[in-house]
């Protein structure tokens, strides 16, 4: 399954590319995303726990304030000569506050990131907001001792493997999204290297596009599409917009070609089946007339499902600041 900590591991492996330092291995990034969250649920329990507690206390005063008010005339006599009524204790009715729990990127439910579309269009989606308040691009590995772990157990990191596809996108001030590049396998990876070597790959070496200098990480957000379920089409048609990717195969002009477009790509570009396979046929390198796609006989497509994960740069510059000051509150304590 693509997570948010493997998203945030392609930003921190080509993040440290660009500065030229070391980046943080997987699993470390699995355990301090793990120990971000756990402090980002206790200051939200904390500031909601306060805000109840102004809330009885304010309550209270508008209940005192009530008993204290001066009687007015009608009432003085019997205020005065009779035996005052006892009052009926104030309901003190406090508010119970359910805390929601903190969720600050969610992975992307089995779809996936446009790869190796056009440049000319967008690619995956990316539905996390990108804060366009300065951010800094620059950040030194923090140097500190892990042997202080949370309460909270650290996500184990399986020896899975898988095919995968990392894309980077930018947006623009407006929020328009581009493709910046996509790369990636069929044949499964480790998930540590495969990350890493993809990340960096799409990053430099798509050569539709010039590498990504350190200028753009802001405007920055990456796809990851982990690949599974592929499956032999009957046709090339045999396949479903929206839950499948499609890879095709076939002969033109003595040469085999192929290409393939990750699940979402058809339907982000409001694509008809028909449409996405003579596209596709052409990045592939097809020259024939759209409607001739039909007498290509020796066309072979092979439809796969993916697990994708979104996440923009504003994200991990946060968690990164983090990681830093922790680092150094670290060093700090434990002296030089």
């Amino acid at each position: 399954m693509a997570t948010v900590v493997h998203c945030l591991y392609c930003f921190e492996v080509l993040s440290a590319s660009l500065q030229e330092r070391d980046h943080l291995a997987l699993p470390q990034v699995e355990d301090l995303w793990a120990r971000f969250q756990t402090r980002e649920e206790d200051a939200l329990k904390e500031t909601l726990h306060d805000e109840s507690d102004n809330l009885d206390h304010d309550s209270e005063h508008e209940e005192g304030d009530d008993l204290m008010s001066e009687p007015d005339e009608g009432q003085e006599d019997l205020l005065a000569g009779e035996e005052e009524p006892q009052a009926a204790e104030p309901a003190t009715n406090k508010s119970t506050l359910q805390l929601p729990s903190i969720s600050r990127i969610q992975a992307s439910p089995s779809s996936a990131s446009a790869s190796s579309t056009p440049s000319s269009i967008s690619a995956s989606s990316s539905r996390l907001g990108l804060d366009d308040s300065s951010s800094k691009t620059s950040s030194s590995t923090s140097i500190f001792s892990f042997g202080r772990r949370s309460q909270q157990p650290s996500p184990v990191v399986r020896d899975d493997r898988y095919p995968l596809f990392v894309t980077w996108n930018t947006f623009s001030g407006r929020g328009h999204k581009s493709l910046r590049g996509c790369i990636g396998t069929f044949e499964p990876q480790e998930l540590s290297s495969g990350l890493k070597n993809y990340a960096l790959t799409a990053a430099f070496d798509d050569t539709r596009f010039a590498p990504i200098d350190a200028s753009e990480l802001p405007s920055l957000a990456t796809h990851l599409t982990l690949l599974h379920t592929f499956t032999p089409c009957a046709h090339p048609l045999d396949w479903s917009l929206g839950k499948h990717g499609i890879r095709i195969s076939f002969t033109h002009q003595g040469r085999r070609l192929g290409a393939t477009y990750l699940p979402d790509v058809a339907v982000e570009q409001g694509w008809t089946k028909e449409e996405t396979i003579v596209s596709l046929m052409r990045k592939a390198g097809w020259t024939g007339r759209s409607r001739e796609w039909r007498t290509i006989g020796d066309l072979r497509a092979i439809r796969y499902e993916g697990e994708g994960a979104d996440c923009r740069w504003n994200i991990w510059r946060e968690w990164r600041d983090w990681v830093d000051r922790i680092g150094e509150a670290s060093k700090d304590k434990d002296g030089p």
